[in-house]
């Protein structure tokens, strides 16, 4: 791998302190979650554990440094829903705008078809538009907005929900 060049790969054990800094700066200073207080890595190794080959983990990678992860999370622990999973992606603040949300999304959903996942959905924070922007050039599809859902740095705030469907 040459210099600056980005390399996505499964998420291991070993990721979380950067993958739980990364998800702990966006919730100090983002709406891109609605989490509030930062996570200990003993919580994010509870998340980590939950989720299988179905739901995987992946970073993005630059200069042996995490820059980016995201994850299919369950959507829901109701059998029925056992085809779904929700996204969740974070991009360090320098390396948003590049191509690499891109490019994460892209192999979290590969591998999320490959593992039998049917419907991903997401839930994209208003004022959010590079992320929405990024969905929908994926294949997401608007479904709705949940009206005032949320407040977070004491403003109520607006969530999108998007779809996608894999055949």
């Amino acid at each position: 791998m040459g210099k600056d060049s980005v390399y996505i790969r499964k998420a291991q054990q070993k990721d979380l302190p950067t993958i739980t800094e990364i998800y702990n700066d966006a919730i100090k200073t983002t709406t891109a979650t609605f989490d509030t207080t930062p996570k200990t890595i003993e919580e994010q190794r509870l998340w980590f554990t939950g989720h299988g080959a179905k739901n995987p983990i992946m970073v993005a990678e630059q200069d042996d440094r995490i820059i980016a992860w995201g994850a299919l999370s369950k959507w829901s622990d109701r059998c029925a829903y056992t085809d779904t999973a929700e996204v969740s992606l974070y991009v360090t603040e320098p390396h948003q705008g590049k191509g690499i949300g891109t490019r994460l999304l892209t192999q979290l959903l590969k591998e999320g078809h490959r593992q039998g996942l049917h419907a991903i959905l997401a839930r994209i924070t208003e004022g959010n538009t590079p992320s929405l922007t990024l969905h929908e050039s994926l294949g997401f599809f608007p479904i709705g907005v949940m009206k005032e859902v949320g407040v977070k740095f004491g403003k109520r705030l607006d969530v999108h929900l998007l779809e996608k469907l894999f055949p």
